[in-house]
């Protein structure tokens, strides 16, 4: 099925769906524009309030308290230093549970499991686990509204998470892309990604373009 679906894509030969206008109002990145050692920080308004990757080096509290009242949950992509350097401030001014996969990581209260659904804001998303760059990552998507976040597996442009870390395997990162682009719609309408810029514009030919690079 995977194999099938890539050989498609790989082509050029998939068709290409035109995709909803993405809720962007939802989805704020708290860390924009700080030159700090960071990941980006999402916070995501809605029915349930949560913080993907709270980020290092700056005033996330701040940052949230800014925009909302309360935070129900910090949710992480994965636990390198900086995703989960002010974890510890947020969860202190908040009182917010933390998810992440590694239910033996010191941060984590209650752990995700892939192919289990986490609300984000008003939609249901679906964690999926993408090791490679490192052992817990994870992915979180929904097919309403057509959205990714997709931590540091996959980046704008095609390129992709580092795999000379502790707990990085190239071979395992490629299988994790190939995953993901299975996983996800062609029409995904957005792609928000743990550094550099979010993709509003065919992020699935994004991911398409990192697997081609990863595999070489």
């Amino acid at each position: 099925m995977i194999a099938g679906r890539l050989a498609a894509s790989l082509a050029g030969k998939r068709k290409r769906f035109e995709a909803p206008a993405p809720m962007l109002a939802m989805v704020t990145n708290l860390a924009a524009g700080r030159e700090v050692f960071t990941s980006n920080a999402f916070l995501v308004t809605g029915a349930r309030t949560v913080l993907v990757d709270p980020g290092n080096d700056f005033d996330a509290v701040a940052g949230v308290r800014e925009r909302v009242d309360a935070l129900d949950a910090v949710v992480l992509t994965h636990t390198h230093p900086d995703h989960v350097g002010n974890v510890a401030a947020v969860v202190d001014a908040f009182d917010a549970d933390v998810r992440g996969f590694d239910p033996d990581h010191e941060f984590v209260d209650h752990a995700v499991a892939d192919g289990e659904t986490v609300r984000l804001g008003d939609h249901e998303y679906t964690a999926l686990h993408t090791p490679g760059h490192k052992d817990d990552h994870l992915c979180f998507y929904a097919a309403e509204p057509a959205v990714l976040f997709a931590g540091d597996l996959v980046f704008a442009g095609g390129s992709f998470g580092r795999t000379d870390l502790p707990g990085g395997d190239r071979a395992v990162l490629v299988e994790s892309i190939e995953y993901v682009l299975e996983a996800v719609d062609e029409s995904l309408a957005a792609m928000h990604t743990g550094h550099g810029p979010s993709v509003t514009d065919d992020p699935d030919s994004h991911i398409e373009a990192a697997l081609r690079a990863a595999r070489r």
